[in-house]
């Protein structure tokens, strides 16, 4: 049995230690091949992860292979904490994204969102000029409304409006429905005197590059967007936690096992 918890935290860490390459060099490539902000953006976290994942995973391998204590003591600690983020974060997920959902149209296929509906928290974020940019740039390089108006460019009006957009596509490719603007393709619509008071009406243009990604609405459907997948990234760290509490319980049993080794050495000198 003391030999199994430190040849199980040995199998398991090397494991790690390997998916921690591509995840590195996935990183450097990011930062090298990166043409744009949005892919700049992300290449500095990704090496982060890569070189994180690479050291405590050296530090779980070699303390327990080894038998060095100090090793799995500093890889205990670090995946104790771990754990803390881990679960704090899934709190935090659960309750920022409780609040906010699509607004249900009478004859469309497709919701409209709020801004006001979701999260103070999520909406400080964009709303902040900063974030905002980058975010739009980001959608902008992805060709969100881009794809959207090349799949739905021979549609009439009537078949427009069963369609079923994504949030994205709903708050930052069209106008808002309150506007009452007259559709001529998906990205292009004609302006109506209106006396509407969403202030989405007047930032609309038909411009590829602008549309409504200064709308409220095109904020909404980003925070909606963000909403479904850190509920699915919660989900999906819950079961990572139960994985990271059975690893630190095993490393808990190599460390223990490591003392008494050292101490039964020791004795004997």
């Amino acid at each position: 049995m003391p030999r199994f918890s430190n040849n199980l935290v040995g199998i398991l860490n090397f494991i790690t230690f390997l998916l921690s390459i591509p995840i590195l060099w996935a990183g450097v490539w990011l930062s090298k091949q990166g043409s744009t902000e949005c892919e700049k953006f992300l290449d500095k976290p990704v090496i982060i992860i890569g070189v994180f994942l690479m050291l405590i995973s050296l530090a779980g391998l070699l303390g327990a292979c080894c038998r060095i204590s100090w090793l799995l003591w500093v890889y205990l600690l670090v995946m104790f904490v771990l754990i803390v983020i881990l679960f704090s974060f899934t709190i935090f997920a659960f309750v920022v994204t409780n609040k906010g959902a699509g607004e249900v149209l009478s004859n469309r296929g497709y919701k409209e969102y709020r801004l006001g509906d979701y999260s103070s928290w999520l909406q400080k974020r964009v709303n902040s000029a900063k974030n905002w940019n980058k975010i739009k740039s980001c959608l902008i390089d992805g060709k969100i409304c881009s794809s959207f108006a090349d799949k739905y460019v021979n549609d009439t009006v009537e078949q427009f409006y069963q369609e079923h957009l994504s949030a994205l596509q709903s708050g930052c490719c069209k106008p808002s429905n309150d506007c009452n603007y007259t559709y001529v393709s998906p990205i292009f619509w004609n302006r109506n005197a209106t006396t509407s008071a969403n202030p989405d009406c007047n930032l609309w243009e038909n411009d590829p590059n602008i549309l409504c990604f200064n709308c409220q609405a095109c904020k909404a459907g980003l925070l909606d967007n963000i909403k479904s997948n850190w509920k699915k990234v919660a989900v999906v760290n819950i079961v990572f936690l139960v994985f990271l509490i059975i690893v630190y319980s095993v490393g808990c049993c190599a460390f223990r096992n490591n003392r008494e080794d050292n101490a039964y050495h020791r004795q004997w000198k």
